[in-house]
C-alpha cells in the first residue's frame, strides 16, 4: 500500500490487548500503519494512544455489569463516534463481545460500508447459539483463536470464520522439570477479590510437601504491587511475577498450577503442566452454569472435549476440594504424565489447526479486505 493502512482497533481487557499488539505487530511487517482505537499497555506500547481507559470495559459477572452500565452504553456511542471522525481503512474489534457487538451495529445503522473484523469468537457453540446468525451482518468475518470454531459458526449461519491461532502459543514454553507450583487468580478486580483468599489458603497447606519449593502468580504489572502487600502476610513464601518473559520460563519449571478459568489455563496446557481449575462463581453465574448443564469451563477441556483437567466450580471459597484435588494430582504421577499427554495433542491442535480449518495468519486475513476494497 501506497499510504499507511488506518487501522481502528479496540481491545477491552488485557487478554485482548495481547491479541491485538500482536496483530499490530504484524501488520507492520506487511505495510506503514497509522492506529486509532482503545487498549491497554500491549497496545500502548505499540503506539497506540488509547481514546479512552480500557479498563472501563474490562466487566466480568452480572453484578459488574449493572454498576457499570451507564458508562458502557456512553462508551459504546463514544466509539462508534470516533469510528466514524478517523474513517479508518479497517475496523478491528478485540473481544468484548457484548461491546464489540454493539459498536458494530450502531456503525451499520449509520451506513458503515468499510470492513469490520471481530477478533475472537463468540462462545456460540456453548450459549446462544442464535447469536450466529445475529451477528452475520455486522463482521465482514471472524477470527478464530479455537481450531473448532470455524466448523460452528458455518452450522450456526454466523460470519465467515477463520482460524488464526492463539496468542498463548508464544507465551507458553516447553516443561522442562522443576518443582514450582503456579497460582492463577485471574485478572479482572473480581476475580482477585474471589480466589486470592482460595489460594491462600491451599498453597498454606500444601507448603513444604510434594517436593515443592516455590509458589509463584504470575500477573499483569498494574497487580504487581497489590499482590505482593498481600501475599506478604502469608505463611508461604510467594513470587510475583509480572514480566511474561520470567512468566514463561517459570511455567517450564512448574510441576503443577492452580488456575482459575480464562486464557491462563490455555498457557498451562501449552507448557504442559497438570492443572486443576478451580473458579469461585458468583450467585447468577452459577445459576446459569447449572442451567447449562454444568459444562466445561476450562479452555484445554473444551478444545479437546474432555475432562483433561478437574474443574472445581465453588459457590464461596471453600479450599477444602481444591486441596483434595491438588493432592490427588501431586500424589499421583500417572495422573500428571496422562494430563501432559493431552497437552501435547491440544499444541499440536493449536499450532496446525484442523483439516476443515487450517491455521492462517490474522494479518493476512485482515488485508485480505483491504485488498478486496481495493480490486
Amino acid at each position: 500500500m501506497a499510504d499507511p493502512l488506518k487501522l481502528f482497533i479496540l481491545a477491552g481487557e488485557p487478554s485482548g490487548d495481547r491479541i491485538a499488539a500482536d496483530l499490530v505487530r504484524r501488520l507492520r511487517e506487511r505495510s506503514d500503519l497509522a492506529l486509532v482505537g482503545v487498549g491497554g499497555q500491549e497496545l500502548t506500547a505499540e503506539g497506540l494512544a488509547s481514546i479512552y481507559p480500557m479498563s472501563d470495559l474490562a466487566v466480568m459477572g452480572i453484578r459488574d455489569v449493572i454498576l457499570r452500565l451507564p458508562l458502557l452504553f456512553w462508551r459504546i456511542s463514544q466509539t462508534a463516534r470516533a469510528i466514524r471522525a478517523a474513517d479508518p481503512d479497517i475496523v478491528v474489534l478485540v473481544d468484548a463481545q457484548e461491546f464489540s457487538e454493539r459498536v458494530a451495529k450502531s456503525l451499520r445503522k449509520s451506513g458503515w460500508t468499510k470492513p469490520i473484523i471481530l477478533f475472537v469468537a463468540p462462545s456460540v457453540w456453548a450459549r446462544h447459539p442464535e447469536r450466529a446468525a445475529r451477528i452475520k451482518p455486522l463482521f465482514n468475518e471472524v477470527l478464530a483463536v479455537l481450531p473448532f470454531e470455524p466448523a460452528a459458526m458455518r452450522r450456526l449461519g454466523g460470519p465467515p470464520t477463520s482460524y488464526v491461532g492463539h496468542p498463548a502459543l508464544k507465551e507458553a514454553g516447553r516443561y522442562a522439570g522443576g518443582h514450582k507450583v503456579a497460582l492463577l487468580p485471574g485478572s479482572r478486580a473480581g476475580e482477585l477479590r474471589r480466589h486470592m483468599p482460595l489460594l491462600r489458603s491451599v498453597a498454606e497447606m500444601l507448603g513444604g510437601r510434594f517436593g515443592i519449593e516455590e509458589f509463584f502468580i504470575p500477573t499483569l504489572p498494574i497487580h504487581a504491587e497489590r499482590l505482593k502487600a498481600e501475599v506478604a502476610t502469608w505463611s508461604v513464601p510467594v513470587r510475583i511475577a509480572p514480566d511474561r518473559n520470567e512468566r514463561r520460563e517459570l511455567y517450564q519449571q512448574s510441576m503443577f498450577a492452580i488456575c482459575t478459568s480464562g486464557t491462563a489455563t490455555l498457557e498451562i496446557a501449552l507448557a504442559g503442566v497438570p492443572m486443576i481449575i478451580p473458579y469461585v462463581m458468583e450467585g447468577a453465574q452459577a445459576a446459569f452454569y447449572e442451567r447449562a448443564g454444568r459444562p466445561n469451563v476450562g479452555l484445554p477441556n473444551i478444545i479437546l472435549d474432555a475432562s483433561v483437567a478437574p474443574e472445581l466450580i465453588l459457590p464461596a471459597v471453600l479450599p477444602s476440594p481444591v486441596l483434595a484435588a491438588a493432592e490427588a494430582i501431586l500424589g499421583d504421577p500417572d495422573k500428571q504424565t496422562a494430563q501432559r499427554e493431552a497437552y501435547a495433542l491440544l499444541r499440536r491442535m493449536m499450532e496446525e489447526g484442523l483439516p476443515d480449518a487450517p491455521r492462517e495468519d490474522p494479518a493476512d486475513r485482515v488485508l485480505s479486505h483491504i485488498q478486496k476494497r481495493l480490486a
